[in-house]
């Protein structure tokens, strides 16, 4: 009998969870189908759910419900809070400059480029060997004014968790706005938007077992935020356009349990990752296992293979029945290294190695086990197969 397949790649995807999907079917049927913003018992129905799920995402991170902006998802919650801030700075008459830290999600770099391609400017902060911010030349770029610092409270490709309230209080100090991503960060390490120094928090749903296609800019202070997308004035202004009810109720229910099961799963999934970076190492000595050394959050493991391609790893990896990722992007047919793994210090031959495996609710003992059963016979097989094609 064939072995279910083990999927490792929750920080890409995780599927949505029956509570979820429970959740938001009403708002897909006759009674609650109606436009939130209409006055009638259809558009009253809507409003309810949107404005519960705004509640429970609200508890969930310790904010107010009226801070918090529902968004297509992650990228435009980044979209909205860098380039919003700096159009926001350009109306007072304070400098467009976007201060992000080099292993930024791409949503966030891309946003500071757009920043320039607006008038404005970018400063990309350096990171250490584990992924961590230069706190000296932070201060440097505040000293310069920025309309916004981001920086994600935990790196999406090898789980480095920033100093967020080191860094936090820096910018308060400095008066300027700190956004950060934690969309790897919620329902993995404790997320409190209430004991954070900073203004903006970014989430999204199909993290934490709610469909693709929602999330929320967590706003503490509108007046720093111009919004990018024009309509009507739904959500304050900040992002007008019909509510995506149903995606806001899944997204209520989806972090009301992440919140709830932070505390135990946590340890559970630390313990997972450890037993499943000491089974790679065993069978595979000379693997390299990023961020060792430093504080990683519980659900990542980023690990570098010696002499053999990542894309080729995770194509035998998936006929083995295990889905991973790699730790380098495909741009028009030529791999290229990881940003996050070259701003890291990482040798290129090594970031071409690199695979992420990520862990969710649904990962196992058994899921751990079957991985480090066909890991050396994959890594074997593509060392193999680069010697006699010339790339070893």
């Amino acid at each position: 009998m064939p072995t279910s397949p083990v999927y490792l790649d929750h920080a890409a995807t995780t599927p949505v969870r029956p509570e979820v999907l429970e959740a938001m079917l009403p708002y897909l049927g006759e009674a609650a189908f109606g436009n939130p913003s209409s006055a009638h018992r259809f558009g009253r129905a809507a409003r309810a759910g949107l404005e519960e799920a705004r509640r429970q995402v609200a508890e969930a991170i310790e904010a107010e419900p009226n801070q918090v902006v529902f968004t297509s998802g992650g990228t435009e919650a980044d979209n909205l809070a860098v380039i919003g801030c700096c159009l926001a700075a350009r109306d007072r008459g304070r400098p467009m400059l976007a201060v992000v830290s080099a292993i930024e999600h791409k949503a966030i770099l891309a946003s500071a480029h757009a920043v320039c391609h607006l008038g404005g400017r970018e400063i990309v902060l350096p990171v250490n060997g584990n992924g961590l911010v230069d706190l000296d030349a932070l201060d440097r770029a505040l000293a310069e004014r920025p309309a916004v610092v981001s920086v994600m409270w935990v790196n999406n490709e090898v789980g480095t968790v920033q100093p967020l309230a080191e860094i936090g209080a820096r910018c308060q100090a400095a008066g300027a706005t700190l956004h950060s991503d934690a969309v790897q960060a919620f329902g993995k390490i404790p997320v409190s938007f209430r004991s954070l120094s900073g203004t903006l928090l970014t989430l999204s749903g199909h993290k934490i077992g709610a469909p693709k296609g929602i999330g929320a800019l967590v706003v503490r202070d509108r007046q720093v935020l111009e919004a990018i997308i024009h309509g009507g004035g739904q959500q304050f202004g900040i992002r007008p356009g019909t509510e995506n009810v149903p995606g806001a109720v899944a997204l209520g229910r989806a972090a009301q349990l992440a919140a709830a099961e932070q505390a135990a799963e946590a340890p559970r999934l630390a313990r997972l990752r450890d037993d499943l970076a000491a089974r790679l190492k065993a069978a595979v000595p000379d693997l390299v296992i990023n961020v060792a050394s430093g504080p990683r959050a519980p659900h990542v493991l980023s690990v570098s293979v010696p002499g053999a391609d990542s894309e080729a790893l995770l194509m035998h990896l998936d006929l083995s029945g295990v889905a991973a990722s790699s730790g380098s992007a495909c741009s028009t047919g030529a791999v290229e290294p990881s940003h996050v793994l070259i701003a890291m210090g990482i040798p290129r031959e090594l970031a071409l190695g690199t695979l992420r495996f990520s862990l969710g609710h649904e990962s196992t003992e058994a899921d751990v086990a079957r991985v480090a059963e066909v890991f050396p016979r994959v890594v074997a097989k593509v060392r193999k197969l680069g010697e006699v094609l010339g790339r070893a």
